[in-house]
């Protein structure tokens, strides 16, 4: 079925994104359909992670625009909704929860996503699963949630989240940041299989390396809260080669035509 006969998984519709009273996204617009992967890539500052947690639901921000799940709209609908209906978001730097396993907050995750409780000899075999893929020894279940992990611990126990929950729309900001070669291999295989063809993921990233691994159906280049570009895997291939700095013509025009 073509695109033009579906439902997005996920689309925003003139977005804009003010903190106080600051624009920081200046009107963007995207469609994910269930089973692709798009990635936005940007210089520091140009407002990628304001767009990832506005998009969340985070409340320190002012959103204008529609924000529809599943051709629902969400915009109206605080983050935990978000995170029931079917939307995740992995975090740049994930926080520590002292005192909660990883094992009792995936379950009551799970539970609350389902909307029923989940028996533990399914639940179990789940993180058996996913464990597995990601190379993460079962000790983990018990250790408190982030507490004293590594850098790479931390994204790929997002990763592990994001195969057991398997959420509608994968929101994952800077996946990549602080990772090492071996790590960045076990995570992006880890997103490949949690993506499957139901799931749609927009992977926000400064580089092109993770896209050797997760291959993009698209690319969004982002720059002064605009999306000043879009194209195939072959534009992170440019920005590689080139950087960002021979596309602020474009961001300059696009800017100019706001106004």
């Amino acid at each position: 079925m073509s695109t033009a006969q579906r439902t997005p998984v996920f689309s925003c519709e003139d977005l804009h994104v003010y903190v106080d009273e600051k624009e920081i996204v200046k009107g963007v617009s995207l469609e994910i359909y269930s089973g692709e992967k798009h990635a936005l890539m940007g210089p520091n500052g140009s407002g990628k992670s304001t767009l990832a947690a506005a998009l969340m639901g985070h409340p320190a921000y002012r959103v204008e625009g529609n924000i529809l799940l599943g051709g629902e709209p969400i915009g109206d609908l605080p983050a935990n909704e978000r995170a029931r209906r079917g939307m995740f978001l992995g975090f740049q730097y994930p926080v520590a929860v002292p005192g909660v396993s990883v094992a009792s907050f995936l379950r009551a995750a799970l539970s609350a996503r389902r909307g029923k409780d989940v028996p533990v000899r399914e639940f179990r075999a789940l993180m058996d699963d996913a464990f597995k893929v990601l190379n993460m020894p079962r000790s983990f279940m018990a250790r408190y949630l982030n507490d004293g992990f590594s850098g790479g611990e931390k994204k790929r126990l997002e990763i592990l989240q994001m195969m057991i929950l398997k959420p509608l729309f994968a929101l994952l900001d800077e996946t990549d940041s602080g990772l090492d070669i071996d790590a960045l291999k076990v995570v992006s295989e880890g997103i490949n299989r949690a993506a499957g063809s139901e799931t749609g993921v927009l992977l926000v990233t400064h580089y092109q390396r993770i896209l050797n691994y997760i291959a993009p159906d698209a690319v969004h280049v982002f720059m002064d809260g605009r999306v000043v570009r879009s194209g195939g895997p072959e534009l992170a291939l440019e920005l590689e080669e080139r950087g960002y700095d021979w596309l602020e013509p474009e961001a300059a025009r696009a800017a100019g035509g706001a106004r």
